[in-house]
């Protein structure tokens, strides 16, 4: 089984830092990515880190994985309320898939509460700032463990 983890983010996370930081914090994109290498290399992960404000781009890398990676950490970002596109394409995945958020999604706006991604992902990270991306590589690296144990 691959240890290769894809770690995505959806639109808007490129302006990390810059973009409502009473919301989202000061961290850049360049730092979560930073954190996550640290994580990985301590968890003996590899990882491939990408971003982008196309949903076909996302769903393509998503495809990508089937074949390269063991699992998805996803932060989908606005499309997390919006894409069953990206629903169905983390269907066709068999890897675990970890589904991040930056703030705490249940305690804003209402359209908010509802995840598409959450129907697909095996956990959620929410209000955990960008720490929760090192917490979903651990979480990851867990459930590559154990699938790895299972005869």
């Amino acid at each position: 089984m691959s240890r290769l983890v894809y770690v995505l983010n959806g639109p808007n996370l490129n302006l990390l830092g810059k973009r409502q930081p009473e919301i989202y914090g000061a961290e850049t994109l360049a730092d979560v990515e930073r954190d996550c290498r640290a994580a990985a290399a301590e968890l003996g992960v590899e990882i491939a880190f990408r971003q982008s404000n196309r949903e076909y781009e996302l769903i393509d890398w998503i495809h990508e994985a089937r074949d390269k990676a063991g699992g998805i950490v996803i932060n989908p970002a606005a499309f997390t309320h919006t894409s069953v596109a990206l629903l169905d394409a983390l269907n066709a995945f068999d890897g675990p898939v970890i589904e991040v958020h930056i703030s705490q999604v249940h305690k804003r706006e209402e359209f908010r509460h509802r995840s598409f991604v959450s129907m697909r992902a095996d956990a959620v990270i929410a209000g955990c700032g960008t720490q929760g991306y090192p917490l979903a590589l651990r979480r990851m690296a867990r459930l590559l463990d154990a699938k790895k144990a299972q005869p």
